[in-house]
């Protein structure tokens, strides 16, 4: 300790940190660019869609977002999310539990796998649905006899976007189980838990701050997506046309407040998403 005051009064260390400290034009500089780049990315098309969606006043808005080919959109929106975040979930902390816990072989393909859709874009992976279930798909005709509709129905819309959202749950949780390890649940095992106990009263409480950012994450981009839903749905309004499509058909019909409103309520959902990213990230870091 001693040896440390002593460097640290030292005047030569002394001038040798403040020669290494950046000036502070520099640090504000880069502080303003980085602002700058907010403001002009980020703030400012978020507040153009708000003065977009309200330009013909709250009433206009209101009425936009109560027609009944919006609200059926939003109803279809939060339907893909109710069945692909639950079911994303479970994969994530199954893919989670089986690479940090098991050794065996195809580990790490079963890793790669997981990032394939961080890599594929989402319109190929529509694509790769309408080529298993279309009418001239692998399993087209056989779904055609019994009377099965996947693509251009609600079945394609949920599995198009289970393709493009499980990783988010599982990527989350993995890194943070590895670091942990396993020798509070061994522990847990040797004192008599059992398996659902040790996962319940061990495993969850170490992860539920990762485990939650992820379905944060993961219902963002199911309610956000548009590339796959796009190529699997058909535009059908009413029907199979989600939030993000209709405001595609809303502003291709020149019903620029109907569209902008939509966007307004994708807006809101990414601000919020942002808001509790953050919570959940403070969270997770003071744990």
């Amino acid at each position: 300790m001693t040896a440390i005051t002593q460097e640290i009064n030292n005047p030569k260390t002394s001038v040798t940190a403040s020669a290494l400290r950046d000036p502070d034009w520099l640090k504000y500089g880069l502080i303003a660019v980085a602002l700058s780049f907010i403001f002009l990315f980020l703030c400012l098309p978020l507040g153009l869609v708000v003065f977009q969606a309200l330009s013909k006043g709250f009433g206009a808005f209101l009425s936009a977002l109560s027609q009944a080919d919006t609200l059926a959109a939003m109803k279809l929106t939060l339907l893909t999310a109710l069945v692909t975040v639950p079911l994303n979930t479970v994969f994530g902390i199954a893919a989670a539990w089986s690479i940090t816990r098991f050794e065996f072989k195809g580990k790490s393909f079963l890793t790669t796998l997981i990032d394939l859709p961080f890599s594929v874009s989402p319109v190929i992976s529509g694509v790769i649905f309408v080529l298993l279930f279309g009418m001239q798909g692998a399993f087209g005709e056989w779904l055609s006899d019994h009377d099965i509709k996947i693509i251009f129905a609600v079945p394609g819309i949920v599995l198009a976007t289970l393709f493009v959202t499980f990783p988010f749950v599982a990527r989350q949780l993995i890194p943070l189980m590895q670091e942990m390890g396993c020798e509070e649940e061994e522990a847990a095992l040797s004192l008599g838990a059992s398996g659902w106990q040790m996962f319940f009263q061990i495993t969850l409480p170490n992860i539920k701050w990762a485990l939650l950012y992820g379905v944060l994450l993961c219902n963002a981009r199911a309610m956000g997506e548009f590339g796959a839903v796009s190529v699997v749905s058909g535009h059908i309004r009413g029907l199979t046309n989600t939030l993000p499509l209709h405001v595609e058909v809303s502003y291709n019909d020149y019903d620029v407040v109907g569209a902008f409103a939509s966007a307004s309520i994708l807006a809101s959902l990414a601000i919020v998403t942002l808001i509790l990213k953050t919570l959940l990230e403070w969270k997770q870091g003071t744990r």
